[in-house]
């Protein structure tokens, strides 16, 4: 461990890993500030879709990433599949993600006087917003292990389901993710990885508490 009062823990990986999850779980027990990055893309991807635009354009992207105000979604909004798809596709353009990177970098470097740190999680997070983060890990699991997951996320919800539907989205969303030019998904060099497939949310946890312990400043 380093001798740092602010943590900052870096926590990437692809749709329906569990990192979301994970995240949240390590903010609320190490009392870090939570930031779920993907929302903000979410949120600046059903913005483009409210104001008509079109999803490829980077110029009315970038002008949704511009004046993003997230109260005007609700967290439902945010977890839709409209959402998740939108949201890949805005995350491709260099314009969207300049303008976005400079929030999450103040996030992670002053969190509030009330927390400890910062855990940010998203795609980019160790490669790009936080490379100098104290622990990076990098969450995965199976395309079959997810599917089932965001499927059962969906119906408790109550959303219409149609898994092939679901598939082909996240098929696509993955290689969108890992092709773009810039900030890809990918892990950092010092990223640690944790397949989570045969892994429920306890164990994932109780992995990451460990790595975070023996690696990162409390």
């Amino acid at each position: 461990m380093t001798d740092s009062a602010n943590l900052v823990v870096a926590i990437d990986g692809p749709a329906a890993s569990g990192k979301g999850t994970l995240a949240r779980r390590l903010a609320e027990i190490l009392s870090l500030r939570y930031l779920d990055t993907g929302s903000l893309y979410r949120a600046t991807g059903l913005s483009v879709l409210r104001a008509g635009g079109d999803l490829e354009s980077e110029q009315d992207a970038a002008k949704a990433a511009e004046t993003l105000d997230l109260s005007t979604f609700t967290a439902e909004d945010l977890r839709s599949e409209e959402a998740g798809v939108a949201a890949s596709h805005v995350a491709f353009l260099p314009s969207v993600r300049a303008v976005l990177l400079g929030f999450q970098r103040s996030v992670a470097a002053n969190p509030g006087g009330e927390f400890k740190g910062a855990i940010l999680d998203g795609r980019d997070i160790g490669t790009v917003v936080c490379p100098d983060a104290a622990t990076k890990i990098f969450v995965t699991a199976t395309l079959e292990v997810r599917i089932k997951r965001r499927l059962q996320e969906l119906k408790g919800r109550g959303e219409p389901v149609i898994e092939a539907r679901v598939r082909d989205d996240m098929t696509a969303r993955d290689q969108r993710d890992r092709d773009r030019s810039v900030s890809p998904l990918k892990p950092a060099e010092d990223a640690w990885e944790l397949d989570t497939s045969d892994m429920n949310a306890d164990e994932a946890l109780a992995a990451a508490l460990d790595r975070i312990r023996g690696t990162g400043p409390l």
